[in-house]
């Protein structure tokens, strides 16, 4: 009788050894570090679900840096970020860069933003049509005079080349959309780091225009309202008037994995996509999903 209570014994203490293991490895498998790297429009926001995500999974570990959306995506094709926070779309030979290197990216839409064009209070311009718009920031209009303003020279501000709200602005503000168009930036546009950079310019320069996020625009300078084409209504920026389609200058903002997520990765960005995350995306000013 011994022999058998004493290997029934032996046989429990295998098993509960066995299950104390692989509970341990669930366990280890629920910590995870997230590398988040790229649109500095999307920084704050970004930082903003990070915390509140760690707060709720403290085992995940979410690491979040800016750069621009061409850093992150780059940060992306060459393995180093899980999530490439970009502000535009990926750009056909982006992916085929990342295909090079066995690397499948993922597109997400987790939010929408609104790019406000911003001048100074004093300025009397209150409303533009995208072609003015367009016209300013190629060069072709140099004087407030030209739409309505003053008699003052017209001091340009734009992101940096890096920045894919740079790239979105070139490419369906000053280009208007059309593929085939190669107009420029005035070479005389101050380009700057950060979109708080263009509204402390702002701020103190009642020549200057630029434009910025929807996220990042204070109380103290304007924003203009946008005609789509002449005869158009002229619209302000904002949550209601992108959820309408009414406001012309209106993207979404992406995060980029490589391949469909799984795993802390698909749980976060689930998450952003959630009640909450979306709750945070309107807390910052941008336009949440739903």
């Amino acid at each position: 009788m011994r022999a058998p209570f004493v290997l029934f014994l032996l046989c429990g203490l295998v098993m509960a050894g066995c299950a104390g293991r692989a509970s341990a490895q669930v366990d280890s498998s629920r910590a995870a570090t997230i590398e988040n790297i790229g649109s500095d429009t999307m920084v704050n926001l970004a930082l903003a679900w990070a915390e509140a995500y760690q707060t709720k999974r403290p085992a995940v570990r979410i690491s979040v840096t800016g750069g621009g959306s061409g850093t992150g995506i780059a940060a992306l094709i060459n393995g180093t970020a899980d999530i490439a926070n970009a502000s535009r779309a990926m750009k056909s030979e982006e992916i085929q860069q990342a295909e090079a290197n066995g690397i499948r990216p993922y597109e997400i839409e987790v939010a929408r933003d609104a790019l406000a064009v911003v001048v100074h209070p004093a300025n009397p311009v209150d409303a533009l049509t995208l072609r003015q718009i367009a016209d300013i920031f190629s060069g072709k209009i140099t004087n407030w005079q030209a739409v309505g303003g003053q008699n003052r020279p017209i001091v340009l501000l734009s992101r940096e080349t890096n920045s894919g709200t740079h790239v979105y602005f070139l490419e369906e503000v000053i280009r208007l959309g059309d593929k085939n168009d190669k107009t420029l930036f005035s070479p005389d546009t101050l380009l700057l780091p950060s979109s708080e950079g263009i509204t402390a310019e702002i701020r103190q320069n009642p020549n200057a225009i630029g434009y910025d996020g929807l996220g990042y625009v204070t109380p103290d300078v304007k924003t203009i309202g946008v005609a789509e084409e002449p005869g158009a209504p002229f619209v302000q920026p904002g949550i209601a008037s992108v959820d309408a389609g009414r406001y012309p200058i209106a993207r979404p903002l992406f995060v980029y994995t490589r391949g469909e997520p799984a795993g802390a990765i698909k749980d976060y960005i689930d998450w952003i996509l959630g009640q909450d995350g979306q709750a945070i995306v309107a807390q910052l000013g941008f336009v949440p999903l739903h």
